[in-house]
């Protein structure tokens, strides 16, 4: 079931600061002020967790979706506006330092104790101070990801310059300054300590940190961040869960300072394993022993990481194969390459084999999935 809200009242009949913080940390906060947009969207699926480990919960009631612009605003408002809104109420922080025309526009929305917000914003800068720090401590990680324009990041004696398509991790305790010195276009996770620690104990003393655009699953890690920026469409809250625990491994991964996948703990190998497999399903010569050679674990251990996940190595490949099939063959721009052209670019090398599990899975043979796509177009 979803719900729409329009709230339009007047800027006093309600402290913003007061009302959106309201709505940031809890399910039962009163309505918002000014002409926000909710989207409240019911969700009964239980959240996702794993013994034995932090994972990120999700609430069973809703997810809430909250979009806030300047556009609205009178000129010399907008910034005061703006500072009240992402200041004072989403991060607990100063903007200062505003640029001439400034606008800017938020969307921000909650995942459990995952929360995402994406934001465009004329150059401004981001101050968290000492006394906000103690007055409000933040126990979460503050991950960035600039879509567009640079930033840089100031947190005790470290400096970071973070250029378009690099993550940054700042530890949302401590005091720190972001600066923005252009226009900006970002995705930012706010993650608690407790679930990153737990995979990555490296960046309690590594903050603030950068990964690079090209490091090793840094490219995963971004698809994770912008498909939670964009609502996470169509999935459920369970499915949420699993990909925002996804989300804490990667970032584990791709910070790692030269640290092996076989010193990981087993649920951040597996997100290793799963993604190398992914990376190479083109590969028809992929096995057990050349994926755990590559990650320098035993075929022993990738069995075992296989089986948390409920299934064996071949199960799991064999499924991703034909799954990669399936949307192929209904991709309007690869009609032109035939079945078998597309088997074998998935990674099968037996005709037969694929034509009997395809038909095993979807219940037709792929020639006739593809027709029945091409009736309906």
């Amino acid at each position: 079931m979803k719900v729409r809200h329009h709230v339009s009242l007047r800027r006093n009949d309600l402290s913003i600061s007061r009302a959106l913080r309201d709505w940031w940390t809890s399910r039962s906060a009163p309505p918002l002020p000014l002409s926000f947009h909710i989207r409240l969207i019911s969700a009964s699926a239980s959240g996702w967790a794993s013994p034995g480990r932090t994972a990120l919960r999700l609430a069973s009631r809703e997810w809430e979706l909250a979009s806030w612009s300047t556009d609205q605003i009178a000129a010399r408002e907008r910034f005061s506006f703006w500072r009240e809104v992402i200041g004072e109420s989403v991060f607990n922080v100063s903007a200062e330092q505003p640029s001439g025309d400034f606008r800017a526009r938020i969307s921000a929305r909650n995942f459990g104790e995952l929360r995402i917000a994406a934001f465009t914003a004329s150059g401004h800068e981001l101050v968290r101070t000492r006394k906000q720090a103690e007055r409000k401590p933040e126990n979460s990680y503050l991950i960035s990801l600039p879509i567009a324009g640079r930033s840089h990041a100031r947190q005790g004696e470290q400096e970071l310059t973070i250029e378009a398509n690099e993550i940054s991790i700042i530890d949302g305790q401590k005091p720190f300054r972001i600066a923005y010195p252009d226009n900006i276009d970002r995705v930012i996770a706010v993650m608690p300590h407790a679930v990153l620690d737990q995979r990555a104990p490296w960046l309690r003393s590594r903050v603030p940190h950068r990964i690079a655009a090209d490091a090793p699953f840094a490219d995963l890690a971004r698809q994770h961040l912008l498909q939670f920026a964009g609502g996470a469409p169509g999935l459920s809250q369970s499915a949420a869960g699993m990909l925002a625990e996804n989300l804490a491994n990667l970032l584990a991964l791709a910070s790692a300072p030269d640290r092996a996948p076989n010193r990981h703990r087993p649920d951040v190998q597996l997100e290793a394993l799963l993604a190398y497999c992914r990376r190479n399903l083109h590969d028809a010569d992929l096995s057990p022993s050349v994926v755990a050679t590559h990650l320098g674990i035993s075929v022993r251990t990738l069995h075992l990481r296989f089986q948390m996940l409920g299934e064996s190595f071949g199960r799991w490949l064999l499924a991703r194969r034909l799954e990669a099939c399936s949307k192929a063959l209904l991709d309007p721009h690869q009609m032109i390459s035939g079945v078998s052209e597309i088997a074998y670019r998935s990674g099968f090398n037996d005709l037969s084999h694929f034509n009997r599990s395809f038909r095993c899975r979807f219940g037709m043979s792929p020639r006739a999935w593809r027709a029945q796509a091409k009736a309906i177009i």
